[in-house]
C-alpha cells in the first residue's frame, strides 16, 4: 500500500508539473521528416516523450545488466556445486587409496575424472593407484597427461621423474629433471635427484657440474658443509677415471689438491700412491702409502705396501718399514697383523705365530685371523692346534651344527627360530644351501655286480 501510495503522488505531482509547462509553453514545434514531410507537436509533448524515452532506455539498460548478471551467477553456482561434488568423489577415492581399496579408489578416481577431465590433483591419484597396483606405464600415461595440462607444474614433473626412476628408466628421469630445472634452475631437490642419477651411471664430469651448482646455491644453509664433502667426493671420482684413462699428471695433481683440502680423505691419498706407481715412481708411492699408514692406521695402506714391495721382490724393505712402526708403537694389532701375514708367505712361520698370537691375545677374534694361525700351525706340523683354528675359522662345533639364514634379509643364525630377529619375518629361516641342495639331482647310481665291493 505504501508503494501504491507513493506511486500515485509521485503521478499526481507529475500531471500537475506536465500541465503547469504546458501552460506557459503554448507554441509547438515542428519536426522535419524529410524535405516534404513534417511533424508538429506541442513542446511540452516532445519534452516530455523525451524523458519517457530515457527512462526507458536506462532502465532497459539496467534490466538487461541485472539479467546477464543473474544469468552469470547462476552459472558459476552451478560450477561451483559441480565443483564442490567432484571434490566430495575425489576426497573419498584419495581416502580409498590411503586405506588400500585400490579397486573402489581408482572407480571414484576416474568418476571425478571423467566428470572434469582437467583436474590435475586427479591425474596425480590415479598414478598412484597405478603404481600400487603394480602398472607403471599406466601410471607414466597418467603422469604424462597431466604434464600435458600444466608443462611447468613442479609437482608434476618431480612425480613423472621419480617414477620414471623407479621403473628403471633413468635418460627419461634425466630429461624431466632437465626440463624442471629449465624453468627453476634453482631448484636443489631437482639438481640433487639428477646429480644422483648421474652418480648411479657413473657420469662423474656430470655429476661434478651439478654439484657445484648445489654448493652454489646451499652456500649458507645446513647442509652446506655435507655439500662440499660430496663435492670433494665427486672431484675424487672425476681424478680416479682420469687415472683410469691414463692421463696421470692431471689425476695426480687433483689428488694431491684434494689431500691439501682434506689431509685425512684416504681415497685421495692411495689413489695418489697408485698414480705414482703407474708413473714408475715406485719410492714416492711407497712414501705415500707408508705417510698415509702412519697419520691414519689404515689397513689399506699395509695392503698396498705390500704389493708394492713384493712385486717389486724387495720383501726386506717392507720387513724394515714394519720393525721401525713396531719400535715406535709396540701396541699396534693391526700392523702385528699384517706383519704376522707377511712372515707367513716368506714362510718366517716362528716370527708369523708370535705376532698373530699376540692379536689373538689381546681378544681379537674373526675368521681371517683364525684362517692366518691355522695355516701357520699346520706349516709347524702342530696338526691339533691347526684344526682348532680351523674349526674357529669355519664356526664349526661339535655337534657340525649347519646353521640358519633369513631368506628375507640374509642374517645368519645358530639356532631356528619362527621369526627372524634381524628383519622380524616370519618362517624365513631356512638351510643356508637349501635351494642349491634342492635345485641338485642325485647323479645315477650304478648296480655293482655280485661278488664285486
Amino acid at each position: 500500500m505504501v508503494k501504491i501510495a507513493l506511486f500515485m503522488f509521485v503521478f499526481i505531482i507529475f500531471v500537475f508539473g506536465f500541465l503547469y509547462f504546458w501552460g506557459i509553453n503554448p507554441g509547438d514545434i515542428t519536426v522535419y521528416l524529410t524535405a516534404d514531410q513534417s511533424i508538429t507537436f506541442p513542446a511540452p509533448i516532445i519534452l516530455v516523450t523525451a524523458i519517457l524515452i530515457g527512462l526507458l532506455l536506462g532502465n532497459g539498460v539496467h534490466i538487461l545488466s541485472l539479467g546477464v548478471a543473474s544469468i552469470g551467477n547462476w552459472r558459476r553456482n552451478r560450477r561451483h556445486k559441480k565443483e564442490e561434488e567432484i571434490g566430495v568423489i575425489y576426497r573419498n577415492g584419495v581416502a580409498r587409496l590411503l586405506s588400500g581399496d585400490l579397486k573402489k579408489a581408482r572407480q571414484l578416481l576416474q568418476k571425478a575424472l571423467d566428470r572434469d577431465a582437467r583436474r590435475i590433483d586427479t591425474y596425480l591419484a590415479l598414478g598412484n593407484v597405478a603404481l600400487q597396483e603394480g602398472v607403471p606405464a599406466q601410471a607414466i600415461d597418467f603422469l604424462l597427461k597431466a604434464r600435458d595440462l600444466e608443462p611447468k607444474s613442479i609437482e608434476v614433473l618431480f612425480k613423472l621423474a621419480t617414477t620414471y626412476a623407479e621403473t628403471g628408466r633413468s635418460g627419461d628421469a634425466m630429461d624431466v629433471y632437465r626440463e624442471l630445472l629449465a624453468n627453476d634452475s634453482d631448484n636443489r631437490k631437482a639438481l640433487r635427484a639428477l646429480r644422483d642419477l648421474h652418480i648411479e651411471q657413473s657420469e662423474w664430469q656430470d655429476a661434478l657440474a651439478l654439484q657445484k651448482r648445489i654448493v652454489k646455491a646451499a652456500s649458507s644453509g645446513p647442509k652446506s658443509d655435507s655439500e662440499k664433502q660430496q663435492m670433494l667426493q665427486l672431484r675424487y671420482e672425476v681424478a680416479n677415471q682420469a687415472l683410469a684413462e691414463e692421463n696421470l699428471e692431471e689425476a695426480s695433481n687433483t689428488f694431491r689438491e684434494l689431500l691439501k683440502q682434506q689431509a685425512d680423505f684416504t681415497p685421495a691419498r692411495v689413489s695418489l700412491g697408485d698414480a705414482y706407481r703407474k708413473m714408475n715412481r715406485a719410492s714416492d708411492a711407497a712414501e705415500v702409502y707408508q705417510e698415509g699408514y702412519r697419520h691414519q692406521k689404515r689397513s689399506v695402506f699395509l695392503s698396498r705396501l705390500e704389493d708394492l714391495y713384493m712385486s717389486a721382490e724387495d720383501p726386506s724393505a717392507l720387513l724394515g718399514f714394519y720393525r721401525t712402526q713396531m719400535q715406535q708403537d709396540n701396541t699396534d694389532l693391526l700392523l702385528k697383523l699384517y706383519l704376522g701375514r707377511l712372515c707367513l708367505r716368506l714362510e718366517m712361520v716362528d716370527e708369523a705365530l708370535e705376532q698373530l698370537q699376540a692379536v689373538e691375545s689381546s681378544g681379537v677374534n674373526f675368521r681371517q685371523l683364525h684362517l692366518l694361525l691355522a695355516e701357520a700351525y699346520r706349516r709347524r706340523r702342530s696338526i691339533d692346534d691347526a684344526m682348532a683354528e680351523y674349526q674357529q675359522a669355519l664356526e664349526i662345533d661339535s655337534r657340525l651344527n649347519l646353521g640358519f639364514i633369513c631368506d628375507v634379509c640374509g642374517a645368519i643364525h645358530a639356532e631356528w627360530n619362527g621369526r627372524c630377529t634381524a628383519c622380524g619375518s616370519w618362517d624365513s629361516l631356512s638351510l643356508p644351501e637349501r635351494q642349491q641342495i634342492q635345485d641338485a639331482r642325485p647323479s645315477e647310481q650304478k648296480a655293482i655286480p655280485h661278488g664285486q665291493r
